[in-house]
């Protein structure tokens, strides 16, 4: 392959992606509209139209903005490729540490992907804003200040670099000096890493952002203890996230990884949801653990890694794949291994963009089996009870649109998950006795 075919792959790859975007985001806003004068029968007697419209003017609101922020970000990928901007920071960068002394290929490669990181993350942080402070703001969901946002912003760029360098230094290292295979070192190094971060995560990394107190309410800690026993489960302790300092949505998840997982409360979710409903929102994530969705997610992303790390080794061996993308070829004593891992990662998503679809399913099957699992341990009514309120409370639309969902969504679509969960409770007789 020629550099100039695959610049082309590369620029048709690009415009298929976001042109796809857009066209999803449209479809997704005409359904929305369509549906907003009225609230879906299934709901009519939980939600009122109010907040149904609410929903779809926040949803509307969100996706015209992220319709900005698709093209923002396929003027910004042709800028940092094919207009020259990797090469220039990584001129400029190799340049001010030659003068500098410290001009060794792997240090020249850290201080681009750095400043790239960097440059990236400022030129976002406007978007950011927007989001946080004008649209979040207008739909009474954000309670953070500027200082905060601020503060927090500083805090992960320190924790990125605690954690962040000293992994960049070792995978650029191994890139160049273990051979052909070096990226099944990486691999092992990646894997490691990110098991790591599951241990430690909740007690080091989280604390520095939110306040977890231990759960107080003894009548509700005495009802979540006997679930836990009847499904077998142990965790190192029941928190209370002060979630309302930031956001007035809610929330409840698990973290953590053997002994030191935990289980984790919005405070904005206690108080809204009824004891029954906490349980069944409980078992619901329980029920990932019992049927070992978190294990099998994490198997599955570790072996895409493998895939993704073993297809840029090939890839970083010819020449078109850095001048198709408007990068010199680098010399084999320069830091070519850095600039490989740079522009793989940011073309990889256009690529990979076919693949959403399938992902989505598989998390939303993994939905429909935990929601089947809570409706043996609780009452499905109370888990439908539940999920009304959030999807209130969240301003969740209840009317997205069926394609837009099944590219994107995660979780199903509110009357799909609902409707299984009526069904379930139909059965519940039958599927306690399994």
């Amino acid at each position: 392959m020629t550099a100039t075919q695959f610049t082309f792959i590369f620029v048709i790859a690009l415009a298929f992606t976001s042109l796809a975007k857009l066209w999803l985001a449209r479809h997704h806003l005409a359904h929305i509209a369509a549906h907003r004068a009225a609230v879906p029968e299934a709901f009519r007697e939980k939600i009122m139209l109010a907040d149904h419209q609410k929903a779809a003017d926040y949803t509307t609101a969100k996706t015209r903005f992220a319709m900005r922020g698709i093209l923002f970000d396929a003027a910004l990928l042709l800028a940092f490729t094919l207009g020259g901007g990797i090469q220039f920071l990584a001129d400029l960068c190799n340049a001010a540490l030659n003068n500098a002394g410290f001009g060794s290929p792997l240090t020249q490669g850290v201080a681009t992907i750095v400043a790239v990181l960097l440059l990236s993350s400022l030129l976002e942080a406007p978007f950011s804003l927007y989001r946080t402070f004008v649209i979040e703001a207008r739909f009474g969901f954000n309670k953070m200040t500027l200082r905060l946002y601020l503060i927090d912003a500083l805090k992960g760029l320190l924790l990125g670099a605690i954690l962040g360098l000293p992994l960049l230094f070792g995978v650029l290292w191994l890139m160049s000096a273990m051979g052909s295979y070096w990226w099944l070192y990486v691999w092992g190094v990646w894997v490691t890493f990110n098991l790591l971060i599951l241990f430690i995560y909740p007690t080091f990394i989280a604390p520095l952002f939110n306040k977890f107190t231990p759960l107080q309410d003894e009548a509700m800690k005495a009802r979540i203890a006997a679930l836990l026993g009847k499904c077998g489960f142990t965790a190192s302790g029941l928190f209370v996230m002060d979630g309302s300092k930031r956001s007035a949505h809610g929330n409840a998840y698990f973290t953590g990884f053997g002994k030191t997982k935990r289980i984790v409360f919005f405070d904005t979710l206690l108080e809204r949801l009824s004891g029954n409903e906490v349980e069944a929102v409980l078992a619901h994530e329980l029920g990932h653990f019992k049927r070992r969705h978190v294990l099998k997610r994490i198997v599955a992303t570790f072996a895409m890694s493998l895939g993704f790390l073993w297809l840029l080794g090939q890839l970083m061996q010819t020449a078109w794949f850095y001048e198709g993308l408007g990068v010199n070829t680098p010399h084999p004593t320069e830091s070519g291994t850095a600039l490989a891992l740079l522009l793989f990662f940011m073309i990889l998503p256009l690529f990979s963009f076919v693949l959403q679809p399938l992902l989505s399913a598989y998390s939303r099957k993994h939905e429909f089996e935990a929601d089947a699992y809570a409706a043996t341990q609780t009452a499905a009514t109370d888990m439908v009870s539940a999920l009304v309120k959030l999807y209130q409370d969240n301003a969740a639309t209840l009317t997205p649109d069926p394609l837009y969902s099944s590219f994107y969504d995660s979780h199903p679509p509110a009357a799909t998950r609902i409707a299984h969960l009526q069904a379930l409770r139909l059965q519940a007789p039958r599927l306690q006795t399994q």
